[in-house]
C-alpha cells in the first residue's frame, strides 16, 4: 500500500519542545492508519545564568540524551492536525536518541532512518489496529 508523507511544522511529543532548538514532525499516512515520527532535541537550559549555578547552555531531555525521536499512532479524535495519541506509541528497531550537543545534521539523519523504517512496516500491514 502506498504511504503518503508530509512534514510539518511543530514538535510532535515531549512536553519541554518548546525550549528544543530541533524539532521534526513527520506524518505518515496509509489508509485509515496514521503515524506521527517526532524528533526533538538541542533542548535549552532555562536555568542557564540563573543565581543556581546552571551554566549549561543545554539540558539533556532524558537520561544520556540530547536528541530523542518517537512515533505514535495519531489521535482519532483530531481529524483536522491528526496530533499524536501519548498512549498509542509505535514501537521500531532503528535507533533513537543522540548524546551529543549540536548534532542536528545526525538527529536529521535519525528522523529519516525512522521514518523510512515505519514507511516499510506501515505499507506492509505491520501497523494496522490490532499489529
Amino acid at each position: 500500500m502506498e504511504v503518503t508523507r508530509t512534514e510539518r511544522g511543530w514538535a510532535g511529543h515531549f512536553i519541554g519542545a518548546n525550549q528544543c532548538r530541533f524539532r521534526r514532525n513527520t506524518l505518515l499516512e496509509c489508509g485509515d492508519i496514521k503515524i506521527v515520527v517526532s524528533t526533538v532535541g538541542l533542548m535549552e537550559n532555562v536555568l542557564k545564568g540563573k543565581e543556581l549555578g546552571h551554566k549549561e547552555e543545554f539540558m539533556e531531555i532524558g537520561y544520556n540524551r540530547h536528541y530523542e525521536t518517537m512515533a505514535f499512532h495519531s489521535d482519532h479524535n483530531d481529524t483536522r492536525y491528526h496530533d499524536i495519541d501519548v498512549a498509542r506509541e509505535v514501537c521500531f528497531d532503528s535507533p533513537w536518541s543522540i548524546s551529543m550537543i549540536d548534532a542536528d545534521d545526525k538527529a536529521n539523519d535519525m528522523h529519516e532512518v525512522v521514518v523510512e523504517e515505519v514507511t516499510k512496516k506501515l505499507s506492509g500491514g505491520k501497523y494496522n489496529e490490532g499489529n
